[in-house]
């Protein structure tokens, strides 16, 4: 390789590592450096006030053993409760979204027109409206004399006080309904890549919806499916907008894991044991993004 190549790609090198070192630098003390402490704390018994808090000291795995304790770790309140309702939420939210957003996709897939520009803008506005404000209507919505109970009292159903009765359905519907524009969104950029011939053929051939949908649609839209499947069960174990609606209560009966950590870490002040929660949270979303890569690799082999 002559001389003046060489010089060339290492200036290029250089010149990129330079260019670069701002992101270096951004991610390992906003997030390396933060990963890194939560680690070692977890592993002392660190709290905000009492002994722990002027004089920490290492305990080792206390803190896991803790939160793993067999005869206490699913009582309400406990780190496995947390764990159990935050599978509920997570599921149920997913299902939702997922079959929520795909049927709007299909419901409008091409079509156009003012309706269908309509109902993309209103399910995208809940997306992106903020939380804060998004959680505030809700609670005015499910309010025992709210919007929602106005409206079954006028079908001659019962009104349940929500927040109170069943906290758990009104949080999966929140966040349902915050939610379903990533996956409406996905799966109508993935619709709108499916060739019409193809449709067109089965049209001729005399297929029915469900029979395109399965053998034409869904087959296109795969690799849609997964990500949005993934990324959603990734975005929802870790929210933390239910807490504006019920505050993990009543009686913990929404205590999903980031409303969880942020009440022991937060509010008792126990910042070892929350760093300790941190650290597990933390090891299943890396197990959950080692999946969604995978899938996406193998996505790509098989195409």
């Amino acid at each position: 390789m002559p001389s003046e190549l060489q010089d060339d790609i290492l200036l290029t090198r250089r010149t990129g590592l330079t260019l670069l070192s701002p992101t270096f630098v951004f991610v390992g003390l906003f997030l390396l450096f933060p990963f890194a402490w939560v680690v070692v704390i977890s592993f002392t018994d660190r709290t905000l006030l009492g002994a722990g808090a002027a004089n920490p000291q290492f305990i080792g795995l206390d803190n896991f053993r803790q939160l793993f304790d067999t005869q206490t770790w699913m009582h309400s309140g406990e780190f496995g409760r947390s764990l159990v309702l935050t599978s509920y939420f997570v599921i149920a939210s997913l299902a939702g979204q997922v079959t929520l957003g795909l049927g709007i996709a299909l419901a409008f897939h091409r079509r156009k027109g003012l309706l269908r520009e309509t109902i993309f803008t209103l399910v995208t506005l809940a997306w992106i409206l903020p939380e804060t404000a998004i959680a505030f209507t809700w609670t005015s919505f499910l309010d025992p004399s709210g919007t929602l109970n106005t409206f079954l009292a006028a079908l001659g159903l019962p009104q349940p006080d929500w927040l109170l009765d069943a906290p758990m359905a009104s949080i999966v519907m929140f966040n349902i309904w915050r939610g379903t524009a990533f996956s409406m969104l996905l799966f109508s950029a993935a619709l709108g890549n499916v060739r019409p011939s193809y449709l067109e053929t089965a049209d001729v051939l005399g297929a029915n919806a469900w029979q395109r949908f399965r053998d034409i649609l869904l087959p296109m839209i795969r690799p849609q499916l997964t990500t949005a499947i993934i990324l959603v069960t990734l975005w929802t174990f870790n929210v933390f907008t239910p807490f504006l609606l019920t505050q993990g209560g009543p009686a913990f009966r929404t205590d999903i894991m980031a409303i969880h950590t942020y009440r022991i870490a937060f509010r008792y002040f126990e910042f070892g044991l929350g760093s300790a929660i941190a650290v597990i949270v933390m090891l299943i979303n890396f197990v959950l993004a080692a999946i969604y890569l995978f899938a996406l690799k193998r996505g790509e082999a098989t195409r």
